[in-house]
C-alpha cells in the first residue's frame, strides 16, 4: 500500500459513502484510478464492508465485558467455545487476552436482566468455563471505529 492508499482508505473511514469522485478530490487522482484502488482494497480484504454506524444507546443497548476463562485450553475446548461466540449475536466481540482470563467479549444487552438470560442460556450451558467475570460500563468515553493510519 502506498499513501494514495491509506489516503482512500483515511477518508472511507470519515465517509463510506463518498464517491469514487469524491475520494478523487481527498487524494489527488483521478476518479477512475481511485475507484480501481477501492475495489482492489475490497478485493485483498483491507475493506471489508461498509454498514451504517448506530448509537446503541438511542435503540436501547448497553455495554458488558465478560472475562471468561477455561477450565482446559485443549483443542477441542477452544475451538467450541469460539464457534459458540461467533454464533452469539449478542456478543460484538471476542479477544483471546493474556492476564487473568482468557478471553474478553463485549456485549451488547437491552438490560441487567437480559444479560442474565444470556448467561444462563449462553455461557452457564457451555462446556469448558471455568469462571466468568462480568464489568458493566456505566458510560461511554471513547467510541472510534476510525483506525489511525
Amino acid at each position: 500500500m502506498d499513501k494514495t492508499d491509506i489516503g482512500i482508505l483515511k477518508a472511507l473511514q470519515e465517509d463510506g459513502r463518498a464517491s469514487a469522485q469524491q475520494l478523487s478530490e481527498k487524494v489527488g487522482l483521478s476518479a477512475a484510478p481511485v475507484w480501481r484502488r477501492v475495489k482492489a482494497l475490497e478485493a485483498s480484504g483491507v475493506i471489508q464492508g461498509y454498514s451504517a454506524q448506530v448509537d446503541r444507546s438511542k435503540v436501547g443497548l448497553g455495554c458488558m465485558f465478560a472475562q471468561i476463562s477455561l477450565e482446559r485450553h485443549s483443542a477441542n475446548t477452544v475451538e467450541n467455545f469460539e464457534r459458540s461466540v461467533r454464533d452469539a449475536p449478542e456478543i460484538l466481540e471476542c479477544y483471546a487476552v493474556t492476564g487473568d482470563s482468557d478471553f474478553l467479549l463485549k456485549i451488547l444487552v437491552e438490560s441487567p436482566e437480559a444479560y442474565d438470560r444470556f448467561l444462563h442460556r449462553f455461557l452457564f450451558n457451555m462446556p469448558g468455563i471455568r469462571q466468568t467475570r462480568t464489568i458493566v460500563a456505566l458510560r461511554e468515553i471513547k467510541h472510534e471505529l476510525k483506525l489511525p493510519l
